[in-house]
Protein backbone atom coordinates (compact mmCIF):
# COMPACT_ATOMS: atom_id res chain seq x y z
CA UNK A 1 0.00 0.00 0.00
CA UNK A 2 1.26 3.45 -0.94
CA UNK A 3 1.89 6.11 1.67
CA UNK A 4 -0.35 9.13 1.17
CA UNK A 5 1.24 12.46 0.24
CA UNK A 6 0.52 15.52 2.31
CA UNK A 7 0.77 19.16 1.26
CA UNK A 8 1.80 21.76 3.77
CA UNK A 9 1.21 25.44 3.05
CA UNK A 10 3.41 27.74 5.12
CA UNK A 11 3.99 31.46 5.12
CA UNK A 12 7.63 32.56 4.80
CA UNK A 13 7.78 33.24 8.55
CA UNK A 14 6.34 29.82 9.39
CA UNK A 15 8.75 28.12 6.98
CA UNK A 16 11.71 29.91 8.58
CA UNK A 17 10.49 28.89 12.05
CA UNK A 18 10.16 25.23 11.02
CA UNK A 19 13.67 25.17 9.51
CA UNK A 20 15.19 26.85 12.57
CA UNK A 21 13.40 24.41 14.89
CA UNK A 22 14.70 21.44 12.90
CA UNK A 23 18.23 22.85 13.05
CA UNK A 24 17.93 23.27 16.84
CA UNK A 25 16.63 19.69 17.17
CA UNK A 26 19.51 18.43 15.03
CA UNK A 27 22.05 20.27 17.18
CA UNK A 28 20.52 18.78 20.34
CA UNK A 29 20.70 15.28 18.88
CA UNK A 30 24.33 15.80 17.89
CA UNK A 31 25.13 16.96 21.45
CA UNK A 32 23.51 13.77 22.79
CA UNK A 33 25.47 11.64 20.33
CA UNK A 34 22.35 10.36 18.54
CA UNK A 35 21.68 9.88 14.84
CA UNK A 36 20.35 12.83 12.83
CA UNK A 37 19.57 11.08 9.54
CA UNK A 38 15.82 11.73 9.55
CA UNK A 39 16.22 15.39 10.53
CA UNK A 40 18.78 15.82 7.74
CA UNK A 41 16.36 14.33 5.20
CA UNK A 42 13.57 16.66 6.35
CA UNK A 43 15.84 19.70 6.12
CA UNK A 44 16.87 18.76 2.58
CA UNK A 45 13.25 18.26 1.52
CA UNK A 46 12.17 21.56 3.06
CA UNK A 47 14.96 23.60 1.53
CA UNK A 48 14.57 22.10 -1.98
CA UNK A 49 10.81 22.49 -2.25
CA UNK A 50 9.33 24.99 -4.65
CA UNK A 51 7.71 28.05 -3.18
CA UNK A 52 4.19 28.37 -4.48
CA UNK A 53 2.20 31.56 -4.01
CA UNK A 54 -1.50 31.09 -3.39
CA UNK A 55 -4.25 33.60 -2.84
CA UNK A 56 -6.10 33.42 0.44
CA UNK A 57 -9.48 35.07 0.80
CA UNK A 58 -10.18 36.57 4.18
CA UNK A 59 -13.72 36.29 5.48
Amino acid sequence: MKNPKYHLYLSPDERRTVINSLIDLRNNLIAQGRYTDIIDELLIKLTKTKVKKIKVKEV
